[in-house]
């Protein structure tokens, strides 16, 4: 527990499952200690305790704690129930537990407010019950909360969002079509979708919903949000929210080396997230594609997810080792020009080196707003959940990045990813877009600074907590 000793109003924030959500969530409480002198105590779920997530979590700086819910049985769930649906369903039978935790952090310090996450809005239920000003923060953007507070209202006629004749027309936004909506709301039939409408509901009852973007990237979005609205609470832009300095093990990778070695601006760096895989026809097409391109890169090798150990144009391989699937040669005739990594790099330090000209990213939003705030220009290759709206985004509003043609399987083949690559590194259409995303690292550098629109925003609500305090 928190020391009682401390009297700094006190923020508890309660991320849902995943490192893509506890990141941002870590990120904000390190500036609600630095700068607005709050004192945090961060409400892990059972759910997404691993050694990666408690180690994070145990290196926290001071004024930071963490603390964590008892699991909850979610055994009687069908099999075949979504991600989405297992978060909702472990918040709401959290609540006996989160309502002790909550009584006990204000017997000990002065509570002020709790910060629910995105899917967390059954945790509402606890902060009402004790009094507890009740706030949102969405750990991507915009777009996402856009498209859940549209939810409710928009006129669909079909089950599936991918059988939609026109694009969805979000306020502020290019038009999204129907198969690019996020993944979780696609079937209308699913329980899934039922349980995000009702988050979608709740977030009109939060005091305040944080969001981590900044008004640049998505300017008519940020006009219309931050507009006095009385059916909805204030909105407030406070990122980008990314983790800055050296990662764990960063001293260690050899990547790094690698890259110093490599001319400015020459590298393309290819890699889908912590939770992203391709299929083995697809990583067989990656490979060709970077190879047949001529251009240098550093690729993130992950097992595929189908693991077809039916085709005969591989070397041998093991779930273990992810460079068996590669090409046969395949290794042996990029080597002077490419470098493979084995499932993890530090993705931070590649994006912040001088020899990365490009970023082929899944889309997700912190992977994003990494790039972005290097200055590097986006290959999109969205996987899943809200990637495929991203990518409608960020190539066709935002303008940072490209996005390859699928064949009619879905699967992008070696000439489009070598076409693509070559494009974005030394083509007409990259320079555009490298110009672009320089304007907007500039941009996410000032949103940050002292008198930046996201530092007033997050300086904004610090304020009103504050201002709670000394009400109590």
């Amino acid at each position: 527990m928190p020391n009682s000793s401390d009297r700094r109003p006190h923020i508890a924030l309660m991320p849902t499952p995943g490192m893509g959500h506890l990141i941002p969530f870590v990120e904000l409480a390190k500036l609600l200690v630095d700068r607005h002198h709050l004192a945090v105590t961060i409400i892990n779920m059972a759910e997404s305790s691993n050694q990666a997530q408690d180690s994070f979590l145990s290196s926290l700086p001071s004024f930071i704690t963490s603390l964590s819910l008892p699991p909850s049985p979610l055994h009687d769930l069908p099999a075949d129930s979504r991600l989405e649906t297992y978060i909702t369903v472990a918040t709401t039978r959290s609540l006996p537990a989160l309502r002790s935790l909550l009584t006990s952090l204000l017997s000990t310090t002065p509570l002020v407010a709790f910060v629910a996450d995105l899917f967390g809005t059954p945790a509402f239920d606890a902060a009402i019950e004790l009094a507890i000003p009740h706030y949102l923060f969405i750990p991507t953007n915009f777009l996402f909360l856009t498209m859940l507070l549209e939810l409710p209202a928009l006129p669909l006629t079909v089950d599936y969002f991918w059988q939609l004749t026109d694009p969805i027309q979000l306020p502020g936004f290019v038009p999204i079509p129907g198969p690019d909506v996020l993944d979780p709301i696609q079937d209308r039939t699913d329980e899934c979708y039922k349980l995000i409408l009702l988050h979608a509901k709740r977030y009109r009852e939060a005091k305040g919903i944080l969001v981590n973007t900044f008004v640049e990237i998505e300017p008519e979005a940020a006009d219309l949000l931050m507009a006095d609205n009385p059916g909805r609470p204030p909105v407030y832009p406070i990122g980008p929210l990314i983790q800055i300095g050296r990662q764990p093990h960063a001293e260690r990778a050899e990547c790094l080396k690698w890259l110093d070695a490599q001319p400015d601006k020459s590298v393309v760096f290819v890699s889908f997230g912590s939770g992203g895989t391709l299929s083995t026809e697809q990583t067989q097409e990656v490979a060709l594609g970077l190879e047949a391109s001529g251009q240098r890169f550093l690729w993130v090798v992950r097992s595929p997810s189908d693991k077809d150990s039916s085709a005969t144009y591989f070397t041998a391989r093991s779930a273990e080792d992810p460079l068996g699937y590669l090409p046969d040669g395949f290794l042996t005739r990029t080597m002077n020009f490419g470098l493979i990594v084995p499932s993890w790099a530090p993705q931070i330090e590649v994006l912040g080196h001088n020899a990365t000209g490009g970023f082929v990213s899944h889309c997700g939003w912190n992977s994003t707003l990494e790039s972005v705030a290097h200055g590097v220009p986006l290959i999109a290759w969205p996987l899943f959940a809200e990637q495929k709206m991203n990518a409608v985004v960020l190539t066709g509003g935002v303008k940072v990045a490209m996005r390859p043609k699928t064949r009619e399987d879905g699967v992008v083949d070696r000439e489009e990813v070598g076409r693509v690559v070559r494009e974005l590194l030394v083509g007409e259409e990259g320079k555009v877009i490298r110009r672009r995303v320089e304007e907007l690292k500039e941009a996410a550098a000032m949103a940050l600074s002292e008198e930046g629109s996201s530092s007033k925003a997050l300086a904004e609500v610090a304020n009103k907590w504050k201002s709670f305090s000394s009400m109590a």
